[in-house]
């Protein structure tokens, strides 16, 4: 504990500033101001961490992080070890620092009697001066192993894996379906969240191991799922939960409604430079979110950038509210409202609002909501004579997702899927198939990119212990585990 008096001396979170909101508008870049490793302020609340005797922000985190640690090096302005700390149980901290909701901040004992230390941002500033100083390099293994893993899926578990078991000494191949690696990490996430850049370096850091990428590949059909299992000794299924929730109400199929990663992904891949032919734009348009999560927030701050005439936001629930509530006091999880930088930059949202009909002919043209009644069973129905219409020309539906898209791999391999959706695997992260491995949301369901990385890390352990029978890579969770699920 570099600060003794430091949570007492300093009780107030300090954050950097997000650009003005009429200047990041008009461009795709993060919204975050550029950051200052070495500002005051940031020493200032490293300093604020008291390095607990039961350090709570551990369990906090899935990674089980050594944020006191690393918190106490930035005080003392030792950036080389604290990025050695960060990385010693996150393989991508700059990924987490800039898009996971920070479940270790709830967990921080400050939060008691006072806002808790500022943990997701000394982690990106960690990460972002490793690399500016050049401290983080390839960390190519001593021997090879003669072992051949395939992963099916570039999101932030299957990269994890595949780092953890290239370093292990094993050859990897990971495939991915689109054209560029990063999953959703690249398509789902806007970049005024997380500009590319941040993906392609580490990229080419796993490359410089001795990962290999096969892009444009669909596992299923370009290369069948047995032919997969037959040239490689285990498999590491890493495919996501990319199954969306549908609407269904009358008129869920009219020109108009638009899934939201569709949505998305389109725009991504036109920030990114490449043409996406009859792209769906909001331009002009009366745009109408269905569902107030991440997906729907990455939504609202895209058709702003794009120029929509409007745009609302529907929530079913209930408003949270703003500070933690008496009944969930410290140190549980409370449900607060989130407010995102994509709220704070315009846009009307609207809770306890259900869907009743989406309107029109030949295009959307409006919704028909209704205020959310709560059951005595706890269902939420639409309540009755509460219906009005809301004008709409593009309605995107951001409910979720149901599961992995397994369809190919459970009629050619014969893996099983669960009740729930996830493809079934025991308590050692292995389908029903041996040799045939599952992380992340397609084992999970949809999650946090926080369980996603602790997942391909632990899953690298179980595929190494058994192809060599024994393993000295780290387990931090376990399928059975419960953690956060949407």
């Amino acid at each position: 504990m570099a600060d003794h008096r430091g949570f007492l001396t300093q009780r107030e979170r300090e954050l950097p500033a997000y650009r003005p909101v009429e200047l990041r508008l008009r461009d795709w870049r993060e919204v975050q101001a550029d950051r200052e490793p070495g500002s005051p302020y940031l020493t200032r609340q490293a300093g604020r961490c008291m390095d607990c005797g039961i350090p709570f922000c551990h369990s906090g985190c899935p990674l089980g992080n050594l944020i006191p640690e690393w918190n106490d090096l930035v005080w003392r302005g030792e950036w080389e070890a604290a990025s050695e700390r960060l990385h010693a149980t996150n393989n991508f901290p700059e990924f987490t620092g800039r898009i996971c909701p920070a479940p270790c901040e709830n967990s921080c004992v400050l939060g008691i009697n006072q806002p808790p230390v500022t943990i997701k941002n000394i982690e990106v500033s960690i990460i972002d001066e490793a690399w500016d100083r050049g401290f983080v390099q390839p960390v190519v293994p001593e021997r090879l192993t003669g072992q051949t893993v395939a992963v099916v899926g570039s999101g932030p578990a299957g990269l994890a894996a595949a780092q953890q078991l290239t370093r292990a000494g094993h050859t990897v191949v990971v495939f991915e379906k689109d054209d560029e690696v990063g999953g959703l990490l690249r398509y789902g996430v806007p970049d005024f969240k997380l500009e590319k850049a941040h993906i392609t370096r580490r990229v080419d850091q796993m490359v410089a191991e001795g990962t290999r990428f096969r892009t444009g590949v669909r596992v299923g059909e370009d290369i069948s799922w047995p032919d997969l299992r037959a040239r490689f000794d285990a498999v590491v299924v890493a495919i996501g939960a990319s199954l969306p929730r549908g609407l269904r109400v009358h008129g869920d199929g009219l020109p108009g409604v638009v899934n939201a990663m569709t949505y998305l992904t389109q725009a991504n891949t036109a920030v990114s430079g490449r043409e996406v032919p009859d792209q769906i734009l909001a331009t002009g348009l009366h745009v109408v979110i269905i569902g107030g999560g991440d997906t729907g927030s990455d939504c609202l701050g895209t058709a702003l950038r794009q120029g929509a005439e409007s745009v609302t936001t529907l929530a079913i629930g209930y408003e949270p509210p703003a500070e933690r509530p008496a009944h969930e006091p410290w140190p549980t999880t409370p449900r607060v409202l989130e407010v995102s930088s994509s709220h704070e930059e315009g846009g009307v949202r609207e809770f306890l609002a259900s869907t009743v009909e989406v309107l029109g002919t030949d295009q959307v043209t409006g919704v028909r909501v209704a205020e959310t009644e709560y059951l005595p069973d706890g269902r939420r129905v639409p309540k009755a004579g509460t219906e009005r219409e809301l004008p709409c020309d593009l309605l995107l539906i951001a409910m979720g997702f149901a599961g992995p898209d397994a369809n190919d791999a459970a009629q050619q391999l014969g893996i099983e899927v669960s009740q729930r959706g996830p493809i079934a695997r025991d308590d050692r992260f292995q389908t029903t198939v041996p040799g045939v491995f599952v992380a992340g949301d397609a084992g999970r369901g949809q999650s946090l990119i926080v369980w996603a990385i602790a997942e391909g890390r632990s899953v690298a352990a179980e595929v190494d212990r058994y192809l060599m029978g024994s393993t000295d890579l780290p387990v931090p969770v376990h399928p059975e585990d419960a953690g956060f699920r949407v």
